[in-house]
């Protein structure tokens, strides 16, 4: 007889072909070595699940003699399938390979192209950019999953002046319309955002997310703490959404298969139908990743288990076999030019290595691949790039000792940078040699390894990676002023420790402890939901005040809840015009690399049209209003003009006003004249960039 995996028949689409009838005869199987006989607990599990005839006969020599035969078969690379048609699922328990006539394991592919960006730099794709890459993604015909949203996706849209939820519309639209289910990533008790979120707008947030086309959301807490997960998954269950739990990977004496096994036995219970191996810094042990994977599907085989490993530290290869062999149905993969790195694998050579290891993989068509690619470098270069580190396009074995995510790794830096002065003016005082920054980030690698037992373990992840970094950075420092470690902590970083986030994975050291009494803080182990009460009725209210519309499906009214600020700036206009004010200056930087101020001012001149004063006077600049003088502050820059557009007045020494147009049109790069600052005829008031320039 023969068996069917059904946690990969349920991801797999079609069902694999039959096998002739007599095809795993008894006689076929062979001698079973006593080394490869699977557990008796786990032979119960698999006879319960046999055709009834089978499992009458449980007790004798047929079935035992079918269990353990199995055993020696069983490879995670390929399915079983009865030949009358019924299934049993199984365990792996062996890595010898099927014979020839068995069907090879499905292994299907997601595309994360949210978090392509995300880890690489600061902003995601426009709409329209997203609505052209779109087919292309479908058209490469190996994805089943695209990663379509969530995340920061929302916040850094409304930081650049765009809407998020035209863009997310935009882009799930073309999936759900060939049958490629979109996937989210959803923080949990912190939904969106990095700080807690009240209960009735994280019930929204599914309910808004279904009805923009997004069919999955993938739940984690940065703790690991089931109390801020199982909230979502019913809330997202109640609002047509499939919940994906997560488990978020890191590697510590405490964050063993069995602590996670543990975790997702919980999640699964309480109605999660998927689980995520989130290995959000790549330190996940491949050892450890399959055992794990292994234990979930053991127990649970109708769970879909989906990797998701970044590239950071080397290790996500090596994962993703491990994983593939021991039960996951999905990988997350990424695809050039922002694979690698501190991001994903190319899905090119994950479907090579799974291909060649006996795994049924889709195909990909190159065309489209290169299209892509094409398509996303062309991204970069036209504005995304300007907010991409470099160094997050490298790899660093550095991050196994620090065990950090990727992403973090430029503004660390940056914070590094910004404290290095301060630790060498203090070295100097005493007398010492100062520090370089390769020293320094030794030294901050070693601090980090110092502070996060004592931390009680908290996963490196989105906020608590933050938290753990920004410790031990001021560790550094206060140690450089003759003061003591924990000299500086902030309040969100004691809102951890304190317990208002959720429960820390290991113990506080006594420092930590003693610290909290003497300060007066009181530890929590209340449901950290408890702490941030239903909200939702303020935000209607000040929507109705303003005239705000609620947007479709309510969408408008949950980007307020969730992200008050940001939405604001938004709706005033002030986030575009501070996006496109340090896209100029990111541009300006990246031109004048090498170059004295002098030189980088004259290469920006020449690639621009000169605004000149016609007159001598007092220069006065328009904002609002139908042309009417105001004396107000200057436009910003990257603001658009057309051709022979209004762009400025001049009141001359006999009060006359004169109009100033825009010459060409183009892009405001530069302004030389502030307003009321007094010009000569001939003066240049600002700089305008043509965009089809030669």
């Amino acid at each position: 007889m023969g068996f069917r995996s059904e946690g990969a028949a349920a991801v797999g689409g079609a069902t694999a072909s039959r096998a002739k009838k007599g095809a795993f005869a008894s006689s076929r199987f062979g001698p079973t070595p006593l080394g490869r006989l699977i557990s008796a607990s786990t032979a119960h599990r698999m006879a319960l699940h046999c055709p009834p005839r089978v499992r009458r006969a449980r007790g004798s020599g047929l079935c035992r003699s079918i269990i353990r035969r199995l055993s020696l078969l069983y490879h995670a690379e390929f399915l079983i399938l009865h030949p009358n048609g019924e299934s049993v699922p199984f365990p792996p328990t062996s890595r010898t390979r099927f014979p020839t006539y068995m069907e090879k394991r499905k292994i299907q592919f997601s595309l994360v192209y949210r978090d392509m960006f995300q880890s690489s730099g600061k902003f995601q794709p426009r709409k329209d950019q997203l609505e052209r890459i779109a087919p292309v993604i479908i058209k490469m015909g190996c994805f089943s999953r695209v990663e379509t949203n969530g995340g920061a996706f929302e916040q850094v849209n409304l930081l650049a002046g765009e809407n998020p939820n035209e863009a997310v519309r935009a882009f799930t639209k073309p999936f759900n319309e060939v049958g490629i289910k979109t996937h989210m990533l959803d923080r949990g008790l912190n939904a969106l955002r990095m700080f807690p979120v009240p209960a009735d707008v994280r019930r929204l947030m599914y309910k808004v997310k279904h009805a923009q086309g997004t069919d999955i959301t993938r739940i984690f807490c940065g703790l690991n703490d089931v109390r801020n997960i199982i909230p979502s998954i019913k809330y997202a269950i109640e609002g047509g959404m499939t919940p994906q739990a997560t488990l978020c990977i890191t590697t510590s004496p405490i964050h063993t298969a069995e602590y996670y096994a543990g975790i997702a036995d919980q999640l699964i219970e309480a109605g999660a139908p998927e689980i995520c191996l989130k290995d959000m810094a790549g330190i996940g042990q491949p050892a450890m990743l399959g055992q794990l994977c292994r234990m979930i599907k053991e127990k649970h085989p109708e769970v879909i288990i989906e990797y998701h490993g970044h590239t950071g530290p080397g290790l996500s290869m090596a994962s993703i076999l491990e994983v593939c062999r021991n039960g996951a149905d999905i990988i997350d993969t990424a695809i050039e030019p922002l694979a690698w790195g501190k991001v994903h694998p190319d899905v090119i050579s994950v479907q090579s290595m799974l291909k060649n290891a006996g795994f049924d993989v889709p195909e990909i068509n190159m065309e489209a691949y290169m299209e892509a690619r094409k398509l996303t470098q062309e991204f970069i270069d036209e504005w995304l790039g300007y907010f991409i580190n470099p160094g997050n396009k490298l790899m660093s074995s550095l991050l196994l000792g620090c065990g950090l995510p990727g992403g973090m790794m430029g503004s660390m830096m940056a914070d590094l940078t910004g404290v290095m002065d301060a630790i060498n003016a203090n070295r100097q005082k005493k007398g010492e040699e100062p520090l370089s920054e390769d020293a320094l980030l030794v030294k901050l690698f070693d601090e980090v390894a110092y502070v996060w037992p004592r931390v009680g373990y908290p996963p490196l992840v989105t906020p608590f990676s933050q938290y753990v970094k920004n410790i031990a950075l001021m560790n550094l420092l206060t140690e450089s002023m003759d003061k003591p470690r924990y000299s500086m902590m902030d309040n969100a970083i004691w809102g951890m420790i304190l317990g208002k986030s959720g429960k820390l994975p290991g113990e506080l050291a006594p420092e930590i402890v003693e610290l909290a009494k003497e300060k007066g803080y009181e530890f929590s182990t209340e449901d950290p939901q408890v702490n941030y009460p239903d909200d939702l009725e303020r935000f209607i209210k000040e929507m109705e005040e303003n005239g705000w519309d609620r947007g479709q499906d309510d969408e408008e009214l949950f980007e307020f809840a969730m992200h008050e600020t940001q939405y604001r700036d938004y709706k005033s206009g002030a986030a575009k015009k501070r996006f496109l004010a340090d896209l100029q200056a990111a541009k300006d930087k990246a031109n004048a690399s090498g170059m004295t101020p002098e030189e980088a001012a004259a290469l920006k001149h020449a690639k621009a049209d000169a605004i000149v004063a016609q007159e001598s006077g007092i220069v006065l600049w328009e904002i609002g209003g139908d042309a009417e003088n105001v004396k107000a502050i200057e436009p910003f820059i990257g603001k658009e003009y057309n051709e022979g557009d209004f762009f400025c007045y001049i009141e001359n020494g006999f009060g006359k006003i004169i109009e100033i147009p825009a010459a060409l049109g183009g892009r405001l790069v530069e302004i030389n004249a502030k307003q009321g600052s007094h010009v000569q005829k001939g003066d240049i008031i600002a700089y305008i960039e043509r965009s089809n320039r030669a």
